[in-house]
């Protein structure tokens, strides 16, 4: 089968659908010819600085604390080399393929704008591995997240000079060998390249990115979860009522509600207690608009600043062709990503946490009038007792994961950079926090279909029927205790393969964290 066309980048105009699909798989992208006349402009405002005898941050000196030192013209390449090399600190394990696959292609898009001052030749080779696939090895820690993320982006970069290790097709390789394999040789770095290549916020916009797209199908699952178990615990839709929200006016709730009233529209056991004499829901039923509404504002506010600084030029010194000024400046320091990843670990917290509130409401007989612990025969049945002690103590973790890594800076350089933003870790947290919510919001789809089962003959509405039938194809009902392990881990696989976003929003441009 012949490869997809490259995407045409317009450089600095990435967009969310475009990012997602190189985050899901393989691509390749090609540069229009004005896009090359900026980088080979910046390239020769490098050039003669050279031929200038001018001393220039990152051009012809040293790094961080060492920026006064002047290095001689004939050394400039060595110097960048050398750069890359001392850079390759990292530690840890590797990062996921994806959350590289799109390191590469902002990294690209960020130095295509054309401020860097690399030559083609060495964009070409970065564009190369993207098109191929070859993913290089980088380790998930040693970034402090200013100035940049210099030790997992060196790693990036390294296969470019014959260094490092490349992951192709499955194979953990010698860059050198997967250099040769896809037709390129061995760089020799220009003036100021190696700077610009291990410059920048690429890979905490990455971690970010990967979370928010992972967010976007947890935020569907703690829909449907949270429609169902109002459906299995009997409780009422009346606190969904447009009116209500109308008068706060926060669009998240009013998008929440609007989604619960729509899930919960034709069911037969809403329809059957009416007239109950039930006041008020307990809050994790009964507020779920203003819960998850507020965990949807702030995803799309951090979605907003996330693909913001995707199009960013965020390496240091910047190149100006139209003047030929060099100037040094600090879009390195990745604050906004760190501010963003912190709201975004909160937000996705809380959509745990109300989650394992609704599952404790069911496996409580007093508020949810089913049986214990949601078992049959209950004493010689436990149910769902330890599933519950399981959902807690993943809400739990994520209390310690949530709390705010931008708030922590340790000076580096010897002081010289002594304010950092932790942001790559910030992110990069985020997925410990997605993979808890994803187990919590899994037992919770678990109970409250088993919950939907004591309901019968009732039905809930129909887009609910299709949540309780398709899970019902992974997992049967409960008649007696069995192991849990393997059933939450294929409604978690439900939730990651985006099952219950296609279900609530399947045309494109519906999912609520892109839409406005």
């Amino acid at each position: 089968m012949a490869a997809p066309a490259p995407v045409q980048l317009q450089p600095g105009s990435l967009d969310l659908a475009t990012l997602q699909a190189f985050w899901q798989g393989p691509g390749a992208v090609a540069l229009a010819p004005e896009a090359w006349t900026a980088i080979e402009a910046a390239a020769e405002a490098v050039a003669a600085v050279l031929r200038d005898d001018r001393t220039v941050y990152g051009v012809n000196t040293g790094f961080g604390r060492l920026a006064k030192t002047r290095i001689d013209t004939a050394q400039v390449g060595e110097l960048q080399h050398r750069l890359l090399l001392s850079h390759c600190a990292g530690t840890g394990p590797a990062l996921p393929a994806r959350v590289v696959r799109l390191t590469l292609l902002l990294k690209i898009n960020a130095l295509a704008r054309g401020h860097s001052g690399l030559r083609r030749v060495t964009l070409e080779a970065l564009m190369a591995l993207l098109a191929a696939d070859a993913l290089p090895v980088v380790p998930a820690q040693g970034s402090v997240g200013a100035s940049g993320d210099l030790a997992p982006l060196a790693h990036l970069a390294a296969p470019l000079i014959g260094a490092g290790e490349v992951l192709l097709a499955g194979a953990r390789l010698p860059a050198a060998e997967v250099l040769s394999r896809i037709g390129l040789e061995p760089l020799q770095l220009a003036a100021k390249e190696g700077l610009a290549l291990i410059n920048g916020t690429q890979v905490s916009t990455a971690l970010l990115l990967d979370a928010l797209f992972r967010a976007q199908n947890l935020f569907a699952a703690g829909l449907a979860a949270g429609a169902l178990s109002v459906d299995a615990a009997l409780g009422s839709d009346a606190p969904f009522d447009a009116r209500l929200h109308e008068l706060r006016g926060q669009p998240g709730q009013e998008r929440v509600a609007a989604e619960l009233r729509r899930l919960l529209e034709g069911s037969e056991i809403r329809a059957s207690h009416l007239d109950c004499d039930r006041v008020q829901d307990p809050y994790s039923l009964r507020c779920q608009p203003q819960v998850m509404g507020a965990a949807l504002d702030v995803l799309r506010t951090a979605t907003a600043m996330a693909l913001r600084e995707a199009n960013a030029v965020s390496d240091n010194p910047l190149v100006f062709p139209d003047t030929g000024e060099v100037i040094s400046g600090g879009n390195f320091h990745a604050e906004p990503v760190a501010l963003a990843a912190d709201m975004s670990a909160t937000a996705l917290a809380e959509i745990g946490a109300i989650s394992e509130r609704r599952l404790a409401l069911l496996t409580d007989a007093a508020l949810s009038s089913l049986p214990p612990f949601l078992a049959e025969e209950p004493g010689l049945n436990s149910g769902f007792m330890v599933a519950h002690v399981t959902a807690a103590a993943l809400a739990s973790e994520n209390k310690s994961l949530a709390h705010p890594a931008s708030v922590d800076s340790l000076p580096t350089s010897a002081n010289q950079e002594d304010h950092v933003s932790m942001a790559t870790f910030g992110a990069r947290r985020l997925g410990a926090i997605a993979d808890n919510v994803a187990g919590i919001l899994a037992i919770e789809l678990l109970a409250a279909t088993e919950g939907l089962d004591f309901r019968k003959p009732l039905e809930s509405s129909p887009v609910l029927r299709q949540a309780r039938e398709r899970i019902r194809e992974e997992v049967p009902s409960r008649p007696t205790d069995r192991p849990f392990d393997g059933e939450i881990d294929a409604v978690r696989a439900m939730i990651e393969a985006g099952w219950f976003a296609g279900l609530l929003w399947p045309e494109a441009g519906e999912q609520p964290l892109q839409a406005g």
